[in-house]
């Protein structure tokens, strides 16, 4: 089987900091949700800015679907960044017009029909949209490619239970079948159930990466209370 992400002695300094160091990691293209896991500090958005080519390694290759970060690896990746990525000046169907001019393969009549099923008005400016409803309609934009790997960034931090449920919910019927998603999040007693592979990242480190249920039935330990065990003192 193929590897979806494959690092290869993946590093990145930033000026004295070492933020990933000597990162050997090979995700499998099987499908399925990968949790990113590890506490602040431990590299997980220095990979993920890797991956999606805002940033360059220091040492070492970084390849998606055997190819290298470039423009053919940001045309199969829809990233959710932790911050919206909207323009506060558009309005909804402005903002729905540039997904679908700039990526091939948006599905617009997808994402029309979400937006409407929360109510969202699609004459509304961005900007006067609350924060909840940003986040839903940054989530329905970026899950309306079909992309071959979804990246998202703490999707379910900092919203309200209810909003959370929405977002879970949604990555769940509107996953692709084929394609992989890899979610970091600090949450992971609310997520773990949907982990099909995990990877532990600690000071740069890859310490622990496998199949979820491998990992539950080995350690006899939920994914959280493994991870709670593994970072206890940090």
């Amino acid at each position: 089987m193929s590897n979806i992400i494959e690092c290869r002695n993946l590093s990145k300094d930033y000026e004295d900091v070492r933020a990933l160091n000597g990162v050997n990691l090979c995700i499998p293209d099987a499908g399925g949700i990968v949790g990113l896991l590890g506490p602040n500090g431990s590299g997980k958005t220095t990979l993920i800015k890797l991956l999606t080519g805002l940033l360059q390694p220091t040492e070492g290759n970084v390849e998606i679907a055997g190819k290298k970060i470039g423009v053919e690896t940001k045309a199969i990746v829809s990233y959710l960044s932790d911050t919206h990525a909207l323009t506060d000046t558009y309005t909804v169907a402005k903002q729905l017009d540039f997904f679908e001019e700039f990526f091939d393969d948006f599905d617009s009549e997808k994402a029309k029909k979400m937006i409407s099923e929360l109510g969202i008005k699609f004459k509304s400016k961005i900007k006067t949209l609350s924060k909840g409803t940003k986040e839903k309609l940054s989530l329905i934009f970026t899950l309306s490619r079909n992309a071959r790997l979804f990246i998202l960034d703490e999707p379910i931090a900092g919203v309200d239970p209810a909003a959370r449920d929405y977002v879970l919910r949604t990555i769940l019927t509107q996953k692709n079948a084929n394609a992989t998603m890899l979610i970091s999040t600090h949450l992971i007693s609310e997520i773990e159930q949907y982990f099909d592979y995990v990877v532990f990242l600690k000071e740069g480190n890859v310490i622990l990466e496998g199949k979820a249920n491998e990992i539950k039935e080995r350690e006899g330990k939920s994914i959280d209370e493994l991870f709670r065990e593994v970072f206890r003192w940090i």
